[in-house]
Formats: structure tokens, C-alpha cells, sequence
């Protein structure tokens, strides 16, 4: 059994901006794997399924970025999950718009959604794919604004091909494990 957690924020005045990348990429997993994100439990949305013949739940985090752990932690337990077949997608400034990053484990990297779940599974041993969100131009932006903003039409073109990217790159971990997909999606 996997958990695969797209992070963002619930509502409409954040749906297409950088930090809901989390939660574009999981749309894109479930579109491919033909699973419905529409059920409700422990303060995320979620949609059950299959993946490469595993049982996977797909979760949006409702609690808003800082607090994503909360959701994943209850998701955990109730579906008795070793930490090591959850996978987390999210935003990342440090990477160009586009790229993908798999890693195996690791820490926050300063992402508030992640420190949450690190913190609320006691762990930082499970699999995360980061996608750039590129950086601001200027240093002296503010970070917070920056990743609440809206994608340009030229990001946007880029990040659909991103997100279907995604979407095989989570089949990869859940059918030939983290290294496989690392050498394969980095």
C-alpha cells in the first residue's frame, strides 16, 4: 500500500500558483491511473486506486502547506503504511521551472509543507519528488510571495509536460523502486 501526497493549498485564490504544484502533479497521477481525488477524510481530499498492480491512496492535504503532516500522519496510521511507500510531490524554488528531482530521503530543504510531515512522521526516510518552481529573479523578493504568484503561459506549458512526467515517475518508484526512478527522472 502507498501514499502518494500532492502538496498545496485548498481554494480557489491558490489553484495554479507555484506552491500547488504538489497538487497539479498528483491531478496528473490520478488522471493516468484513472482515480477520483473526490472523497474527504482526515482534513484532505483523497481517491483510492491502483498503481503497477499496488493499492495506493492519492491525498491533498486541506490544512493548508504548514501543516500537510497533520493529514499525511492520520493517513499513515489508519492505513498502517511503512513510512518508506509514502511519496511526496511539492514545489521547489532551488530547481529550475521544470525540473524534476527524486530522492530517496531527505531533509525539509526550508519547504514549511515538508518540515510538517518530517515532523508529524517522526522520519525523513521516505521518497519525495520535488519540481522546480524556479527562484525569483530578484534576491530580495519575498520568498512567500513568490511561491504564492501564478505561473506565466510559457511556465505553464512547460510544467504540463512536467506533470505528466510526474505521473511515470510514480509508477516507477511504486514498480522498480526510488534508484530506478532517480536514474531514470534525474
Amino acid at each position: 500500500m502507498y501514499i502518494i501526497a500532492g502538496l498545496g493549498n485548498p481554494g480557489k485564490k491558490y489553484t495554479g500558483t507555484r506552491h500547488n504544484m504538489g497538487f497539479e502533479a498528483l491531478d496528473a497521477v490520478a488522471a493516468k491511473y484513472n482515480i477520483d481525488i473526490k472523497k474527504s477524510k482526515f482534513n484532505a481530499l483523497y481517491g483510492e486506486g491502483t498503481i503497477e498492480g499496488e493499492k495506493v491512496v492519492l491525498i491533498k492535504p486541506q490544512t493548508f502547506m504548514n501543516l500537510s503532516g497533520e493529514a499525511v500522519r492520520e493517513f499513515k496510521n489508519w492505513y498502517k503504511t511503512d513510512t518508506s511507500q509514502i511519496i511526496i510531490i511539492y514545489d521547489d524554488v532551488s530547481l529550475p521551472v521544470g525540473k524534476m528531482r527524486i530522492r530517496k530521503k531527505g531533509s525539509a530543504g526550508g519547504h514549511n509543507g515538508m518540515k510538517s510531515i518530517i515532523y508529524q512522521l517522526n522520519s525523513d526516510e521516505f521518497p519525495r519528488i520535488k519540481l522546480g518552481v524556479g527562484s525569483p529573479e530578484n534576491p530580495e523578493f519575498d520568498l512567500a510571495d513568490y511561491v504564492l504568484g501564478k505561473f506565466t503561459k510559457d511556465e505553464v506549458k512547460i510544467l504540463i509536460q512536467t506533470a505528466i512526467n510526474t505521473a511515470d515517475a510514480v509508477g516507477e518508484i511504486i514498480k522498480n523502486g526510488c534508484e530506478k526512478a532517480m536514474s531514470k527522472f534525474n
